[in-house]
C-alpha cells in the first residue's frame, strides 16, 4: 500500500469515487454560497472579485482578470458596477498614471468578512458529526491536496 501511494498509482475506484465526491461537495458550497449571497447586494462573479481583493490586495484590472479567468471586458465591467455600489475604488498609481488599481473600500470589506463567517457558520453545523481529531486531519488531507493541485 505505501509502495502504491508513492507512485501516484492509487485504486481507479477509490480516485473515481473521490473525484465525484468532491464535485459534489463543490456544487453544494456552490449553492449554498449563492444562497448566502442573496442577503447581499452582490452577484457570485463580484464575491469572487471581492475575495480575491479581500486576500491579495490591490490589483490591475488585468491581474483581476487573469486570477478569475474573466476577459479583460467582463471584468472591467464587473469593476465598474462594484464602483457604482461603493465596494471598490479605482486608483491611479502615482508613479505611472496609467497603471489604475482596484482598491477594496470598507464595504466591500465588511461584505466579503460577513459572508466568509457565514460561510464558515455553515461548514462549522455540517461538521458536527465530526470528532475534533476527525476536523484536523481532514483539514490536514485538505492542505495537502490543495498544495498538490497547485
Amino acid at each position: 500500500m505505501e509502495e502504491q501511494m508513492n507512485t501516484g498509482s492509487h485504486d481507479p475506484k477509490h480516485v473515481a469515487f473521490m473525484e465525484k465526491e468532491l464535485r459534489y461537495v463543490s456544487g453544494i458550497i456552490k449553492q449554498k454560497g449563492r444562497e448566502i449571497l442573496n442577503d447581499y447586494r452582490i452577484t457570485p462573479p463580484q464575491f469572487v472579485a471581492l475575495q480575491w481583493l479581500f486576500e491579495h490586495g490591490e490589483m490591475t484590472i488585468g491581474e483581476l482578470s487573469n486570477k478569475m479567468y474573466l476577459a479583460f471586458s467582463t471584468t472591467t465591467d464587473l469593476v465598474d458596477r462594484m464602483e457604482k455600489n461603493k465596494l471598490v475604488v479605482r486608483v491611479r498609481e502615482e508613479q505611472d498614471r496609467r497603471v489604475v488599481r482596484i482598491k477594496l473600500l470598507q464595504e466591500g470589506e465588511r461584505i466579503i468578512e460577513e459572508v466568509i463567517i457565514k460561510r464558515q457558520d455553515y461548514l462549522n453545523n455540517v461538521l458536527s458529526n465530526f470528532s475534533s481529531e476527525e476536523v484536523v486531519q481532514f483539514s490536514d488531507l485538505m492542505e495537502k491536496l490543495h498544495t498538490n493541485m497547485k
